[in-house]
């Protein structure tokens, strides 16, 4: 057969593999039941009441988010709901995570100033999302300078911006130190388009969430505009206009506290042990995809388990099933530290950041695998589901006859069409993959999505069918995890069996290394085979052995507002490692040093490592390795052994 032909036939071969009803892991009854209990529509509530509420980190917003879900959970009968609390002053830390203050606004308005009147351009009591987080107070009248994108020196010449509100093109916080601290600007101003896709710049009445820097020595406030009120001042200063604004601001960071809210389904016997169902609570209004919908889809994984328990119609799980709703990436880091217990107790987690986007966001749903450093049978259980929902939906959609559509009355008929796709960076399953917790993590998620981070992240694009199907795959790869045993093993070979083919297709159609990813492989295979079955692989002793990871500090290297390494790199005075600028053929500089940081064992060379991050990234050198791995070890991240 012609070589690039080859993956498409083993992708055929794959889906055919679960072409049966319903899949082997889960008995018949267990799966009808689950199909017949999830509501779309049901979380598809909870989300609307979620989308009114503007979820910064320790905001009000994110109080009243966290008391609507945690008053869910007890309606639904969880047990042990809670809603941890742990204080965020900007000084503390949480592993690598320093806490960042909490964000409030009261008020928030731009307007114009023109022939005696006010005119309004953005108010944050209308749409939240104008006015960019971590803003602080103001009352300014000035004049508005355009200084294109805003991160040059070369962008400010030959203009005064003293005292002015400045228009740059890029996100606020990247032209924060530039323009008011270097140049002393008054405020920004941002047209920042949304996450590159395909139709970035299409509509442009899109206003994108920003942000500024949340550890600034430069505090000011920033709004965000769309891109085509941002041409028509950029054209009216062009012809010479002065244009006068007036910013009105009542916001600013506080010490507060990370509020977590967490519940359990208690198991039968195995206390020591848990499944956890991950997602991310913080998030601007509407931000109903990004993420109100992995929360309320994981809230309605709960429920609908819950209540089959308590019918009778499913038996009560060997592990305990522990649900979790926290500020994204930090939150899951202050935990995880937080909490030992918690960290050592979780053998896997289940982890979904945008699970909802209906046809109009133009999303392609994935189950994300794990990194190439922490293999587990886990990614393979749970496209087991999905390609079996894949099947059932198609033949569903195409007239055939399909026993469990998963259709909800108010949502879609189009099929799933998932998609298994190979480990990406980006939300909170980073965390619990990484090397200090070692927690294998399933990723659902949309990508992409035309309306992330912006307010036309509505609830009206969400499509209670997407998640339904999102929580029938999360429900049924949590409940059988939680009762996971030897005697599960036979099924769950095969399932490893199908993932294999399809890793083995991607790794063709990419050149890899066979004998690398034949070790990745290798180590499935070995997890399976052993009594404790969520033990991680053993690692493989080798005769170079240079570098192992030092117990504390826990966490990346990298959360959302902090850069552990930046900061500690820069006091110790180290350069910053070309690895951390690299772009591969399928990799970034961001994915090679999350996984060379994740692939120190205390066992592989520095060669071992290179080799390893080439099959996954693509070809890098081991001096570009070799050089960020010394920098973390003066950072005193990493140690000889």
């Amino acid at each position: 057969m012609h070589r690039t032909l080859l993956p498409a036939a083993l992708a055929l071969l794959v889906q055919s593999a679960f072409a049966q009803t319903p899949p082997t892991l889960l008995p018949q009854p267990a799966v009808a039941a689950l199909a017949n209990e999830l509501s779309g529509e049901t979380a598809k509530r909870n989300l609307e009441g979620l989308a009114r509420l503007h979820r910064q980190r320790g905001s009000q917003g994110f109080h009243s988010a966290a008391e609507l879900i945690a008053e869910r959970a007890r309606a639904y009968g969880l047990q042990h709901v809670e809603i941890l609390k742990f204080p965020a002053d900007g000084k503390i830390f949480y592993g690598t995570q320093r806490s960042r203050l909490a964000w409030d606004a009261e008020e928030g308005e731009l307007s114009e100033l023109k022939d005696g009147a006010e005119i309004k351009m953005a108010s944050f009591a209308a749409e939240p999302v104008v006015l960019a987080e971590d803003s602080e107070s103001a009352d300014v009248t000035t004049e508005l300078v355009d200084v294109g994108d805003g991160t040059k020196e070369s962008d400010y010449a030959g203009k005064d911006v003293s005292g002015k509100i400045v228009l740059v093109a890029v996100a606020a916080d990247s032209a924060q130190e530039l323009a008011i601290g270097r140049f002393k600007a008054a405020g920004i101003i941002s047209y920042a388009q949304n996450q590159k896709t395909a139709w970035s710049g299409d509509n442009d009445n899109l206003v994108r969430w920003g942000h500024l820097e949340s550890f600034s020595s430069n505090p000011t406030f920033a709004f965000q505009v769309s891109l085509r009120t941002a041409r028509a001042l950029k054209d009216r200063l062009l012809h010479g206009e002065h244009i006068r604004l007036h910013a009105r601001v009542k916001a600013g960071q506080h010490p507060a506290a990370y509020e977590i809210v967490t519940a359990t389904i208690d198991g039968t016997s195995d206390a020591q042990s848990q499944i956890a169902f991950s997602c991310h609570l913080d998030h601007q209004r509407p931000g109903a995809n990004d993420n109100a919908s992995g929360c309320v889809t994981i809230l309605e994984a709960a429920r609908t388990l819950q209540k089959l328990i308590a019918d009778g119609k499913l038996a009560r799980p060997t592990r305990t099933l522990r649900f979790i709703w926290p500020p994204e990436i930090e939150g899951t880091t202050t935990l995880l530290n937080a909490r030992p217990d918690l960290a050592q107790h979780i053998k896997a987690a289940i982890h979904m950041d945008m699970v909802g986007g209906g046809l109009d966001t133009k999303s392609v749903f994935h189950v994300t695998r794990g990194p190439m450093s922490l293999p587990s049978f886990v990614h393979d259980v749970a496209w087991s589901f999905a390609s079996w929902i894949n099947t059932e939906s198609y033949q569903f959609a195409a007239g055939g006859r399909s026993d469990y559509p998963m259709i909800a009355p108010e949502g879609g008929k189009e099929p799933l069409r998932a998609e298994y796709s190979a480990y990406t960076m980006g939300s909170d399953h980073d965390v619990y993959q990484d090397s200090s917790f070692g927690i294998p993590s399933i990723y659902l998620n949309d990508w992409p999505d035309r309306y992330i981070h912006t307010n036309f992240d509505s609830a009206a694009n969400i499509d209670p069918t997407k998640l339904k199907r999102a929580a029938f795959i999360g429900a049924a790869s949590g409940y059988f995890l939680a009762n996971f045993s030897t005697a599960d093993v036979p099924a769950t070979r095969r399932a490893v069996a199908v993932g294999r083919l399809l890793r083995a297709a991607q790794a063709m159609e990419r050149g890899q290394d066979a004998a690398v990813l034949t070790q990745y492989e290798t180590s499935i295979d070995a997890i399976l085979a052993r009594n404790d079955v969520f033990a991680r692989a053993p690692a493989r002793p080798a005769k170079a052995s240079i570098f192992q990871r030092r117990p504390e500090p826990r966490g990346e290297m990298v959360i959302f507002g902090y850069d552990y390494f930046a900061d500690h790199a820069k006091a110790a005075g180290i350069p910053k490692p070309k690895l951390l600028d690299y772009e591969g053929a399928w990799g970034s500089g961001e994915e090679y040093a999350y996984e060379a940081l994740n692939f120190v064992d205390g066992s592989r060379s520095v060669r071992q490592i290179t080799d390893a991050l080439s099959v996954e990234y693509g070809p890098v050198s081991q001096e570009l390795v070799m050089e960020y791995l010394q920098a973390l070890e003066k950072i005193g991240i990493l140690q000889r052994k």
